[in-house]
């Protein structure tokens, strides 16, 4: 029997090209199982086990220069529908140089017994060094049973906090987080990008979260605790690293304490307005997320009776945004490599890649718009462009593949030659990578002259999602070049509408 090699060799790549594809597949279809489990949430949740439950809870908020926002958040703590002799206020200021401490002394002596001003000497070493100084000295005294962890500018809803609490009444839970949604009161088309990610990324996401029983991150601003489940971490906050809220997450449920996330206690935030201010943001969580990654690398995909965060579930949902970068760019090398080997798959794999992300991600957004209708009908525009006009075309390339190569080009009497349709299949092909690059460039663009008006048609043309592809890329590379590890607050205003 001859072996016809050269046969082989060509079966060989061809399916090695097709598992690179398939490696593309893969966070789309881990998207569409998360999403699929969302409607569980109706059954599997923690609300049978919660009750009215009130707490005596001390807010621990963070500040370094928030004169701007420290006095309205002081105020709204004390307006919530919470017993005022149950609650009491600690804004732990980092050395502020502005007027911070002046704002919160004068709402001290207007609010005596419960706000309290915790001056450092020395700042700047980040918020979890600032919040260690607090919670040494609230920990320090019996008073606090539950400890709420916020930042100098988020809005609580009134009822808020009693939502958050009545799970604490279920011995099993450890902490709770609430719904972060964008709450800017002048709202450009990157906050709105920004409200419709937050909807998916946490009143969808972390639904399902709740529902595969473990939760990847307390929101920074808004996680309550119990005061034993600080106590077992030692009655600290991690400062090692950019991720301290996951690393909480993560300590608690590994100490076999459940975290919840309940999205009818909603919260509002101050969201970055330009793509440079998101990109610093972003890069600090996206730093963070491979720290975790890799802290806890004995974790992943090792199934353990007292907590889901092993489990293929968990572990699928975590990588599928942690490596969706790299998975984009091996797809994207499968498809083109397909075509030049002249594998009549390639258009096979290209439109069933394509078409599954088309109908995940449309599946998705009008779930998640459901979800929080009062932010989907004010960012219909942004949720449907959050992939891109350019990937909204590619889509359309994989559904219909024959009226953009002759019908379009032929309604302005153009006729494509078989090298413009190789070309143009090259870039669709290419196109899932490629958008990355488009996603910096936003960036770059922003510091231009023209920045204020090309950035914004930038974004809707290349795409929000790809911009924080290349974020997650940057993260990569900082981290593997070993860049300085600075904690940098993002800058508020105070534009948050109550």
């Amino acid at each position: 029997m001859t072996i016809d090699w050269a046969t082989l060799g060509y079966n060989i790549l061809t399916v090695f090209l097709l598992l690179l594809v398939i490696s593309g597949a893969m966070p789309v279809i881990t998207t569409l199982v998360l999403f699929l489990a969302i409607p569980f949430h109706g059954s599997i949740n923690n609300y049978r086990k919660s009750a009215p439950y009130l707490p005596r809870v001390a807010v621990l908020v963070p500040a370094w220069n928030e004169e701007a926002v420290i006095g309205a958040t002081i105020d709204r703590f004390m307006s919530l529908e919470y017993p005022r002799a149950r609650l009491r206020v600690y804004v732990i200021d980092d050395a502020s140089t502005d007027a911070t401490a002046d704002v919160v002394e004068d709402r001290a002596a207007r609010y005596p017994g419960a706000v309290y001003h915790l001056r450092r000497s020395h700042g700047g070493e980040g918020k979890a060094h600032t919040l260690n100084h607090g919670l040494n000295i609230v920990l320090g005294e019996d008073w606090a049973e539950a400890v709420l962890i916020t930042d100098a500018d988020v809005i609580y809803a009134p009822d808020s906090l009693r939502k958050l609490t009545r799970h604490l009444v279920d011995p099993e839970v450890g902490a709770v987080t609430a719904y972060v949604r964008e709450g800017s009161i002048r709202k450009n088309y990157l906050t709105r990008f920004i409200a419709i990610e937050y909807v998916m990324a946490q009143a969808a996401a972390r639904r399902a979260q709740n529902v595969l029983g473990a939760q990847a991150c307390l929101a920074g601003g808004a996680q309550l605790h119990t005061r034993e489940n600080l106590v077992a971490m030692g009655s600290v906050i991690d400062t090692s690293g950019f991720a301290e809220d996951t690393v909480t997450t993560f300590e608690t449920q590994l100490r076999g304490k459940r975290v919840v996330f309940d999205p009818r206690a909603v919260v509002l935030a101050e969201e970055p307005g330009t793509v440079r201010a998101l990109w610093k943001q972003r890069l600090r969580w996206a730093r963070g997320n491979v720290e975790i990654t890799a802290r806890y690398r004995a974790m992943w995909f090792r199934p353990n009776k007292g907590h889901g965060l092993g489990t293929l579930g968990f572990g699928l949902a975590w990588f599928s945004i942690q490596l969706l970068p790299l998975v984009m760019i091996l797809s994207s090398l499968g498809l083109l490599g397909l075509l030049l080997v002249g594998s009549d798959l390639a258009n096979v794999a290209f439109r069933g890649l394509w078409v599954l992300a088309a109908c995940t991600y449309f599946f998705s957004i009008f779930l998640s718009l459901q979800l929080d209708w009062g932010i989907g009908r004010r960012t219909l525009v942004e949720a449907l462009f959050f992939p891109g006009i350019i990937s909204m075309i590619v889509m359309l390339t994989a559904f219909f593949p024959g009226p953009f190569e002759e019908i379009v080009p032929g309604a302005f009497g153009i006729v494509l030659t078989d090298t413009a349709v190789f070309w143009w299949t090259v870039f669709v092909y290419f196109w899932i990578s490629l958008s990355m690059l488009g996603g910096w460039l936003t960036k770059v663009v922003e510091g231009t002259i023209v920045g204020r008006v090309l950035t914004p048609i930038l974004v809707y043309v290349v795409g929000y999602g790809p911009i924080l592809c290349a974020i997650t890329v940057d993260s990569y590379i900082k981290e593997f070049r070993g860049a300085e590890t600075s904690w940098d607050k993002t800058e508020k205003t105070g534009r948050v509408s109550a």
